[in-house]
C-alpha cells in the first residue's frame, strides 16, 4: 500500500501548491495592490492556474467520436452527388435500356441470367457516360445556372469547378473501360456516339457549345435518346448477348418513331424554364425566339400527336392483350397531358418546371408501355 504512481503523486503536488497559493490570494493582493493595482498578482494567479492545468493534460481523455455528425456529412455529399447528377435523366436512362432491352426477348426462356447480366452492363455503363454528360453540361454554364438552376452543386458552390471536373473525368473513362471490357460493340458505340455529342452540345470552345443553337441542340437530344438508345442497346441484346443475326423489329421502329417526338418535345420543354438565363447569355433557344407559351402547346400538341399515332399501332396489333394494354395505357397518358397542360401557369416559372417533370413522368410511363408492343 505505499506505492504510489508517479504521475499520481505530480497531481497531488500541484493541487497542494494551488490550494496554498489560494490562501494567501487575500494577502498577495493586498501587498501588489499598492505597488501595481492588484494587477501583477492576478495575472500570476493566471499563469499558475494554466500552468498547472497543462501539467494535468496527461489525463485527459480524447475527443469522443461523433457518429451523427459523420452521418450528416455523409448525407450532404449524397445530396450534392445526386442533384449533380440530374436524377431525372438517370432514370430516363436506366428504364429506357431495360425496356429497350424486354423488345429483344422472344421466348419467355430469354429471361435468363444472361439477360439480366447484358442489361446490367448496358446500364451501368450507360448511367456513368449520362453523369458525364449532365456534369459537363454543368461545368460550361455555371454562371447561366446561377440564375436558371441555383440549386445545383457547381452553382450554389458546393463543389469547386475542379472537383466538377475530377468527377466528368472519372465517369467518363469509367463508363469506356467498362463499354470496352464487355466486348459489345453496340454499347461500345452507343457510349462513344453520346460522348461526343454530349461534348459537342455543352463545351465552349469554337464550332461546338451546339446548345447555342435550338436546332443543332435539338437534333443532339433526338439523337441520343431516339436513336442512340432504340437501336444500339437493342443491338447489344440481340448481337452481343443473344448472338442472333440483326433485325428491326416492329416494335423497335415504333419504340424509335415514337421516342422522336418525344425527344423533340424534352428539347424544346427544357428551355422554357430557363429562359431568364439564356436571354442574358446569349442562348437562342426556341423559347427565347419564339416566347414561351408558342413553344408549351407546340410540345403539347406534338405529345398529343405521338399518343394518336400509338393508339393506332395498338389497335393493329394481332395479340388482344397488346391491344388492350398499349391503347388503355396510351389513352390515359394523353388524358393526363391534357387535364395537366391546361391548369399550367405560363408565368410561374416553379409551374412550368413542375410541369417539365411532369413531362419526364409521361416519358418513364412509356417505356413502361413499349415492351408490350408486339
Amino acid at each position: 500500500g505505499s506505492y504510489v504512481p508517479k504521475a499520481t503523486w505530480h497531481k497531488r503536488k500541484i493541487q497542494k501548491e494551488y490550494n496554498f497559493l489560494r490562501l494567501q490570494r487575500p494577502s498577495l493582493n493586498h501587498h501588489y495592490k499598492g505597488i501595481e493595482g492588484g494587477y501583477t498578482c492576478q495575472k500570476c494567479n493566471i499563469k499558475f492556474v494554466v500552468k498547472a492545468t497543462s501539467e494535468q493534460s496527461f489525463e485527459a481523455e480524447p475527443e469522443g467520436f461523433d457518429p451523427k455528425g459523420i452521418l450528416d456529412s455523409l448525407k450532404t455529399s449524397l445530396d450534392a452527388f445526386y442533384r449533380f447528377s440530374r436524377p431525372h435523366t438517370v432514370i430516363g436512362t436506366a428504364l429506357s435500356i431495360i425496356s429497350v432491352s424486354l423488345l429483344a426477348v422472344e421466348k419467355l426462356s430469354d429471361i435468363s441470367p444472361l439477360f439480366f447480366t447484358g442489361v446490367l452492363e448496358a446500364v451501368v455503363a450507360a448511367l456513368f457516360m449520362n453523369i458525364y454528360i449532365v456534369g459537363l453540361n454543368q461545368l460550361s454554364d455555371v454562371e447561366i445556372d446561377k440564375i436558371n438552376k441555383p440549386y445545383l452543386p457547381l452553382a450554389s458552390g458546393e463543389y469547386s469547378f475542379g472537383t466538377g471536373v475530377a468527377i466528368v473525368t472519372s465517369f467518363s473513362i469509367l463508363s469506356f473501360w467498362l463499354g470496352w471490357i464487355v466486348g459489345s460493340w453496340p454499347l461500345f458505340w452507343a457510349l462513344f456516339v453520346s460522348f461526343v455529342l454530349g461534348t459537342a452540345y455543352s463545351i465552349n470552345v469554337p464550332l461546338l457549345r451546339w446548345k447555342r443553337f435550338a436546332v443543332l441542340a435539338a437534333m443532339c437530344i433526338l439523337a441520343v435518346r431516339a436513336v442512340i438508345v432504340q437501336l444500339a442497346f437493342f443491338l447489344h441484346m440481340q448481337t452481343h448477348v443473344y448472338k442472333r443475326a440483326v433485325v428491326f423489329s416492329r416494335p423497335l421502329i415504333f419504340a424509335t418513331a415514337f421516342m422522336s417526338f418525344f425527344s423533340v418535345v424534352i428539347a424544346l420543354f427544357k428551355d422554357i424554364p430557363d429562359i431568364e438565363g439564356d436571354k442574358v447569355f446569349g442562348i437562342q433557344s426556341f423559347s427565347v425566339r419564339l416566347g414561351q407559351k408558342p413553344v408549351f402547346w407546340t410540345c403539347v400538341t406534338l405529345l398529343e400527336i405521338a399518343y394518336g399515332v400509338a393508339l393506332l399501332v395498338g389497335a393493329a396489333s394481332p395479340c388482344l392483350w397488346s391491344k388492350i394494354v398499349t391503347g388503355l395505357g396510351h389513352a390515359i397518358l394523353a388524358s393526363l397531358l391534357w387535364y395537366h397542360a391546361k391548369s399550367v401557369d405560363l408565368k410561374s416559372k416553379a409551374s412550368i418546371t413542375s410541369f417539365y417533370m411532369f413531362i419526364w413522368k409521361l416519358f418513364y410511363a412509356e417505356y413502361l408501355l413499349i415492351p408490350f408492343v408486339r
